[in-house]
Parts: structure tokens; C-alpha cells; sequence
């Protein structure tokens, strides 16, 4: 990179920090903007909901940016801090600031246990600072010596461990190399509680199940301790052994395996695969884990790499006007997609409807032999527009039914998915029935227009020269409101199976055929090929309400026999008919079908990418791709939060002090320069 792309870079983030600064900065002296240290937290830490992370933590770092130590930060100091948080080494860089309290490039045995007492609070376990170990780094009483940055940034490394082995003696008081499931789980939460996810951190007892007896062992602990240090290797060598994997699953071995493959040495112990695969396959017992199973292992806040819902992105917290938009969006999305895949397959679903209305007793009435031969006549003797007819009241309907649809499936499946994000089979039977039963309300009375509209072709013949076939208007005015429903019942028994059916079999395909997932998002052509497929079994099994559905809703011409509902309808067209008309237009209704979903739901992506809402789309493909956005966007938060990751490390409650207790502050110059 050239030194002009370099100045170019620097000019850039040198705005951005004025912008971010100007936003926030709530004091105004003599003609120039300070940060108190609410506005400084604000600054830094847009969106958090300070649950894992408390508030007092980040407002820590507001030692490190107040050079003066005036308790307000002028943009000369804001522009110094967010210039140290681009360094590679920030984290170390923030540590030693805060421990170096005279500004000297250097940190003594007591400036160290000063800085560490004063952030852990008196509830915590004591640390025995006459330990060997800090001996090692600052020599004993009598010859102790002064760390510089790098070595006290050494030390920090190290000191993890140190605080675990203490603690373990601390419960450990009989020596016996074991201490209690709920000892473990208060040593782990005070040493890497903040890395953890919920999911790990409540079933932390349970490890003890792993090996015989009731208590965990010192090796136990250490195990545990390096698989979350090495955890971004774990990672690693999870989606490498997935990715190689046929079925994306993956088994204790397929993992050891490729740690061995992946890695110069061995990095993991049979011990430590033991338990990544223990608290990730918690609901799993099958031995057989996928991404997801993994992913619940580490804390969302410290992830690497995230599904498309990346957490990367900080969460920000929108107003009523967002979501009405972001919801009016979907909507407009769905109704393009939606009119889309049903003008595709239109032509298809009016001679499916023709077939399904012709009658085989009348003598005279077999106009069509099949649906080709149906095809050809219609546009023969009614042109090309003529396999449209009906498209306009189809149009309307398709964007209430799809978001009608879609939201229920949403919704149902919501609350009858369990908090690890499963759900049975009959669960999603039931929010694929819920869905279907709920569009027919609003869908019915344009359904029976349509139909009418398709049948209406067939007797131009009978007609007048001249004469006015009926439109939508005309027919709504005969049929009135009641009409309009007609063959509701046969709808619903149509539409409630079709979805129970179609949204299970399209969700199960999109994850065991084409193993969707954090790390695999589907292409066009398998969510093409999903859509399509599942709509097959659907549409054929429901076939005979379909033609139940029609002959309701068609009005009877002359000879034709008149039904009076369902169960009369399915008498007299057995009886008639034989069984096999029950599946007429069966194929038609596959061919129209199939296509039709899978065409809206490609459209749909295709829209998602082409216009993301508020950029959203990027930035999961970005969290996905490991991508780092560009210079123009604020990364304050990002930052700020990996900066809090060495003082975490030291102890989980660093910077949550007592309210009377005095920190003091941090040294100006750079240890770097130490």
C-alpha cells in the first residue's frame, strides 16, 4: 500500500472519530465539545444491553482516554483512544495503561496487586501475590524488579492460568486432586464466565458425568481451561471436518482426525475433545454433531464467525416506524415475488381448473382428452390471452395470501419451537395447517372469481356475437357476499394439508438434503429446487379437495348435476365420475404448482440481495465471510469490547468495584515507546 493510500486512510478515520465525537459529546466550554464518561460509554458501546458487559466495565477504559485526568475528554483525547484501538495489540496496550499508574513504562509487584485488589471486589478469591509464579516475573521481596510492556504483557497471559490453579487449591483444602461440580462451576465462571454461552454456563455440573464418580478432577479443569484458550482452533478444525463431511455431521474421531491434519502438532487431548463434544451435543446424544451444536458452546459477544444472523453486527435497538417499514418491506418482497411465480405458472393453472370442471356424463361436454390437448384449444380458440383470463383477481390475491401465509408459518413455528431452536414434526404440522386455514378467509372470494373467469372461455360459443363475457366485477355482483364464500369449507380442506404438508417437507429439505446452515446458505438453484420439490407431494395428495373446491365454486350449466357442499359433492362425483376423478388435473396442479413456489421463493432472494433492507444483508455476509467493513463504518463498539478482553481475562469483574473505591488512573505514555 502506498504512502498516499495510507494518509488517504488515516484523513478518513480522522473523521470518522470527529463525527462520532461531535455526536455524542454533550459539554461545551469556551467554544469547544467535551465527553463526560456517560457520553464517552455511549460513544463506545452503542447498543449494548450491558447484560455479560456492565456498563462500568467500559467505562474503565475512560481512565485510559482521559490523559488530563480532568474527568471530560476533549477530541484531541477521544481521536488518541480510538487511534490505540486500532492497534494490533490494544489489548495489551489498555492493560498495561490502567496498571502503569505513574506513567513510568514500567509496572512494580505492588502497582500490579494495587490496580488487581481495588477491580476484583473483597467477595472475590484471593489472589496469594507471594506465589511462586509472580515471583518468576518480578522477583521476590528482597530482589524484585520492574516489568516493561512486553513482559508484563506476558505475564497477563499467564495469569489465567495461575488464578485457576489457585482457586482450585482454595476449594481443594484436603488435597485430594478433586473438588465438587458446583466448585467447578464457580472456578470457571470466575476465570472464563464472560467467554461462555448460558447453554455451557448452566450445565457446567455436568461434567462430572463424563468419567466415573461424582467430582471433577484437576485434569478436568485444565482440560476444560485450554479448549476455551485454543477455542478459535476449535472452531477451525469443527468447520474443516464439517466441510469434508457427507452429511455435515461430524463425530468425536472425524474431529481428532482433523486436529491431527490441520495442526503441526497435536493440539487436543482425547480428554479436551471429550468435552467439546460433551456440552455440545447436550441434546444430542447421538455422538453426531452439526455446526449448530457447536455453535452454543462459546458466548455470542466473543465469536469469531457467525451464521447469517451474525452477531458481529452490533445490534441496534429501532423505533415503531423501522419495524413498520422493515414489515411493509417483507410485504412488498412477498407480493413482487409471489405475482411473479403465479404469472409463470398461470396458463398451467387454468387448464387445470378446465379439466377439474369437465364433466364426463353430460354427452357432449368432453371437450378437452387431456391437459395438452386442452392447452392447444384454448389457445386456439381464444388466442394466447386467452390462458390468462382470471390473471388480474389472481394477482390481487397472491400478496395477502403469501404474507398471510408465511407470517402464521412464522409465527406458529415460533412458539412452538423450544428455546435450543428445535421442533417436532408435529409441530410444524400444525404451523403448516395454521398457515394454510388462515389465508382461505381473504383468498376464497378471490378464488372463485378466478375460477369463474378461467370457465367462462368455454362458453363464448353460446354467446351472442358481440356479446360481453362476464368480468370480475360482473360476476362479484351476482355472486354478493355469501356467494363469495362458496366453497370455503372445500378451501380450507384443501389449503390446511397442502401447507402441512409443503412448509415441513420444503424446511426438511432446505437442512438434510442441502444441509442449510451457519456456514451454508443456499444458492438460487437450491432454493429453487427445494421450493419446487416440496410443492410436489403437496399439491398432488390434495388434489381431490382441489376438485371438490372447483365444482362448489363453478357455477352448473344446464345437465350439469348441483352440489350441496363437501360431503354431496364427493358422493356424486364418485358415482358419476369413478375414483379417478378426483386426480383430474392432477398434474396440472404438480406442474403448476412446484414451479410456482420455486419461482417465488428465488424471486424472493433475488429481490433480498438485489435492495437489502438498511444494508442488513451485507453485513451478515460480511460477519459471514470473515470480511472487515470498510474505513467508513463506525466500529467503536467492535473495538471497544475487544479491548475489554485482557482486563476480563484478569478477572471476570474487572472495573465492577464498590462504589467508594478509587482506581487510579491510567499513564499517558505509550508503553510501546517504554
Amino acid at each position: 500500500m502506498t504512502a498516499l493510500s495510507h494518509s488517504a486512510i488515516h484523513e478518513d478515520a480522522i473523521q470518522r472519530y470527529k463525527r462520532v465525537f461531535n455526536r455524542f459529546a454533550t459539554i461545551e466550554k469556551n467554544g469547544e465539545k467535551f465527553m463526560t464518561k456517560e457520553d464517552f460509554v455511549n460513544a463506545i458501546a452503542p447498543g449494548e444491553d450491558y447484560k455479560r458487559l456492565q456498563r462500568s466495565q467500559y467505562g474503565i477504559l475512560f481512565n485510559v482516554a482521559d490523559q488530563s485526568k480532568q474527568g471530560l475528554l476533549s477530541l484531541s483525547d477521544f481521536t488518541v483512544f480510538e487511534n490505540l484501538l486500532s492497534h494490533p495489540d490494544a489489548e495489551y496496550e489498555i492493560a498495561f495503561r490502567l496498571f502503569d499508574t505513574t506513567g513510568s513504562g514500567k509496572i512494580t509487584r505492588d502497582q500490579f496487586r494495587q490496580i488487581l485488589s481495588a477491580n476484583v471486589g473483597k467477595d472475590s478469591i484471593p489472589f496469594d501475590f507471594e506465589c511462586e509464579w509472580l515471583n518468576l516475573y518480578t522477583g521476590g521481596k528482597t530482589a524484585s524488579h520492574e516489568m516493561p510492556y512486553k513482559e508484563f504483557s506476558q505475564l497477563l497471559k499467564g495469569l489465567q492460568a495461575e488464578r485457576l490453579r489457585q482457586e482450585f487449591r482454595f476449594y481443594d483444602t484436603q488435597t485430594t486432586g478433586y473438588i465438587t461440580p458446583d466448585e467447578f462451576k464457580k472456578v470457571i465462571i470466575d476465570i472464563a464466565g464472560h467467554k461462555l454461552s448460558d447453554h455451557v454456563l448452566d450445565n457446567l455440573p455436568t461434567l462430572c458425568n463424563l468419567y466415573a464418580g461424582n467430582k471433577i478432577s484437576f485434569a478436568n479443569v485444565m482440560a476444560f481451561y485450554n479448549v476455551i484458550r485454543e477455542m478459535d482452533m476449535v472452531e477451525r478444525v469443527i468447520r474443516k471436518a464439517i466441510q469434508t463431511s457427507k452429511d455435515g455431521t461430524i463425530t468425536k474421531a472425524d474431529f481428532m482426525n482433523t486436529a491431527a491434519k490441520e495442526t503441526r502438532f497435536s493440539l487436543f487431548t482425547p480428554m479436551e475433545a471429550d468435552i467439546v463434544f460433551h456440552f455440545a451435543g447436550l441434546d444430542n446424544p447421538s455422538g453426531k454433531l452439526a455446526l449448530k451444536d457447536f455453535f452454543r458452546l462459546l458466548e455470542a459477544k466473543w465469536e469469531h464467525a457467525l451464521p447469517a444472523t451474525a452477531a458481529a453486527v452490533p445490534e441496534v435497538k429501532h423505533g415503531r416506524i423501522h419495524d413498520l417499514l422493515k414489515g411493509s418491506y417483507g410485504f412488498l418482497l412477498g407480493s413482487i415475488s409471489g405475482a411473479v411465480g403465479a404469472t409463470v405458472v398461470y396458463p398451467i393453472d387454468l387448464v387445470k381448473t378446465r379439466m377439474q370442471n369437465q364433466r364426463s356424463k353430460v354427452v357432449g361436454e368432453l371437450l378437452y382428452k387431456n391437459s395438452i390437448d386442452c392447452f392447444k384449444k384454448v389457445v386456439k380458440n381464444e388466442g394466447v390471452l386467452g390462458l390468462y383470463r382470471g390473471l388480474g383477481p389472481q394477482l390481487v390475491g397472491v400478496a395477502p395470501e403469501k404474507a398471510i401465509k408465511l407470517t402464521m408459518n412464522d409465527l406458529v413455528r415460533r412458539h412452538l419451537t423450544d428455546k435450543n431452536g428445535n421442533i417436532t414434526f408435529t409441530g410444524e404440522l400444525i404451523a403448516g395447517g395454521v398457515a394454510g386455514g388462515s389465508q382461505v378467509v381473504f383468498t376464497n372470494p378471490l378464488e372463485i372469481v378466478k375460477i369463474r373467469l378461467q370457465v367462462a372461455g368455454e362458453a363464448a360459443k353460446t354467446l351472442d356475437a358481440g356479446a360481453p363475457r362476464p368480468g370480475a366485477v360482473a360476476i362479484v355482483r351476482t355472486l354478493g357476499i355469501v356467494g363469495l364464500y362458496k366453497g370455503a369449507s372445500a378451501c380450507l380442506l384443501r389449503d390446511i394439508p397442502f401447507s402441512a404438508i409443503y412448509f415441513p417437507v420444503y424446511a426438511h429439505l432446505k437442512k438434510d438434503l442441502f444441509h442449510e446452515g451457519p456456514d451454508h446458505r443456499l444458492t438460487i438453484g437450491e432454493l429453487l429446487m427445494a421450493g419446487a420439490a416440496a410443492g410436489m407431494p403437496a399439491a398432488y395428495f390434495t388434489t381431490p379437495a382441489d376438485v371438490i373446491k372447483t365444482r362448489l365454486q363453478v357455477e352448473a350449466k344446464k345437465g350439469q348435476s348441483s352440489y350441496n357442499g363437501i360431503r354431496d359433492a364427493a358422493r356424486k362425483i364418485y358415482a358419476e365420475e369413478g375414483f379417478r376423478a378426483f386426480f383430474k388435473g392432477g398434474p396440472a396442479r404438480i406442474f403448476r404448482s412446484s414451479p410456482q413456489f420455486g419461482t417465488t421463493l428465488m424471486v424472493y432472494e433475488m429481490l433480498q440481495r438485489a435492495f437489502p433492507f438498511d444494508g442488513s444483508q451485507e453485513k451478515a455476509q460480511q460477519a459471514l465471510a470473515h470480511v472487515a467493513p470498510g474505513p467508513s463504518d463506525d466500529l467503536s463498539y467492535l473495538k471497544s469490547k475487544n479491548a475489554l478482553k485482557i482486563l476480563l481475562d484478569v478477572h471476570y469483574k474487572f472495573g465492577i468495584v464498590p462504589p467508594n473505591a478509587k482506581i487510579p488512573g491510567a499513564a499517558v505514555p505509550s508503553p510501546s515507546s517504554a
